[in-house]
C-alpha cells in the first residue's frame, strides 16, 4: 500500500472506507444491479470474473493505486470501491477514481460523504497539495458529481485512455490544495442539510 496515502479505515458518519481486499470479491459482484448504467465506466465488476479482475488489478501496483471498499455504517453492506490512482509522492499528486455505488445509493450522501473523507485524508493528513479526476467527455453524472464536490474543469485530454474498441476523450478536473476549505466548507453543508 502506498507509503504516503495508504492507511487504515476512513471513518465518516454515513459510510467507512477500508482497504479493497480479495474478501471482498463476493460482495462486489452484487453490487452493479444494471451494467448499462455504467457504460461509461468500463472494468466495473458485474459478476465473480469481473470482480476478481477488478480487485487483481487494484492490488497489483499498491505504490500507485490504493482501493477503497465503501461500507455501510449502519449494516456493513458493501456499496462499492473508489480509490486513489496515479499517486505521486513527489509532486503530492493523486487522481480520486475507479469508483462506482450500488444504483441504490446514487444521489445520496455515499458518494459525497467518500470523497470528503479522501480528500480531507489527502490534503490534510498527507499534504497533497493536487488531486484531479476522470471521467468519460460524454459522462455527465460523473462530471456533474465532480464539479459538486468544488473540483475545476481542466480541459479535455484526447485519446486518453483505451475505451471499448478504440479511444476515449478524457475530460479532466482537479483541485488544489488552496481551493480546498471552501470547497470542504460546500461539502460539509451540503452533507449536514
Amino acid at each position: 500500500m502506498s507509503t504516503w496515502l495508504g492507511t487504515g479505515p476512513l471513518v465518516g458518519e454515513r459510510v467507512t472506507l477500508r482497504p479493497l481486499g480479495v474478501g471482498d470479491i463476493d460482495a462486489l459482484n452484487r453490487v452493479v444491479g444494471d451494467p448499462d448504467r455504467f457504460r461509461w465506466v468500463p472494468g466495473i465488476p458485474v459478476d465473480s470474473g469481473s470482480a476478481r479482475r477488478f480487485v487483481d488489478a487494484a492490488l497489483a501496483d499498491l505504490e500507485s493505486r490504493v482501493a477503497f471498499a465503501v461500507v455501510d455504517n449502519t449494516d456493513g453492506t458493501l456499496l462499492g470501491s473508489t480509490s486513489f490512482y496515479e499517486i505521486d509522492e513527489t509532486h503530492r499528486s493523486a487522481c480520486i477514481g475507479y469508483t462506482f455505488y450500488s444504483e441504490r445509493v446514487q444521489g445520496t450522501a455515499v458518494n459525497p460523504t467518500a470523497k470528503y473523507l479522501l480528500m480531507r485524508h489527502a490534503f490534510e493528513e498527507c499534504g497533497a497539495v493536487r488531486l484531479t479526476w476522470h471521467t468519460h467527455e460524454r459522462n455527465e453524472q460523473s462530471r456533474a458529481a465532480i464539479t459538486k464536490l468544488g473540483a475545476s474543469f481542466e480541459g479535455l485530454l484526447r485519446k486518453h485512455r483505451r475505451f471499448d474498441d478504440g479511444w476515449r476523450t478524457t475530460a479532466l478536473y482537479a483541485m488544489t490544495d488552496d481551493d480546498w476549505p471552501a470547497a470542504k466548507a460546500n461539502l460539509l453543508q451540503r452533507l449536514s442539510s
